[in-house]
């Protein structure tokens, strides 16, 4: 099965809390709704996730039986193709992800903060299948 990451719909909101609530992930209300919100989707279902806040990126996350498949670096490049500047602030424990898709990161504490400013790599993460 291909999955293909577009723009989410009004219908998949929420499909797309529950994926972000399943990642145990804080996120205001009303972000879905009101935010640049993308869906990684296979055959309708929901696998993933990513809201983008202008060039901030609010929250992404998989479907944990999903996790490991590029899905979360198909989401990322997708919103790198919309906003060729990205910022995201993370947990250190998923620096590993966001390094492995050339942000650049500060940690301070128990916060991470990454840049990332070109989105040339990401080309070969167009597509999924």
């Amino acid at each position: 099965m291909t999955v293909t990451v577009r723009a989410a719909t009004p219908s998949e909101y929420t499909a797309v809390e529950a994926v972000l609530n399943a990642a145990m992930l804080a996120f205001a209300p009303d972000i879905v709704r009101r935010a640049s919100t993308l869906v990684a989707v296979e055959t309708r279902r929901v696998l993933g996730a990513l809201v983008l806040d202008g060039n901030r990126i609010e929250a992404v996350a998989v479907r944990p039986g999903r996790r490991g498949q590029g899905i979360g670096a198909a989401l990322v490049a997708e919103a790198a193709r919309r906003r060729p500047e990205l910022l995201a602030e993370f947990d250190p424990a998923v620096r590993p992800f966001y390094g492995s898709l050339g942000f650049e990161i500060e940690c301070d504490g128990g916060r991470c903060l990454g840049r990332f400013r070109s989105h040339n790599r990401f080309d070969e993460c167009s597509t999924l299948g």
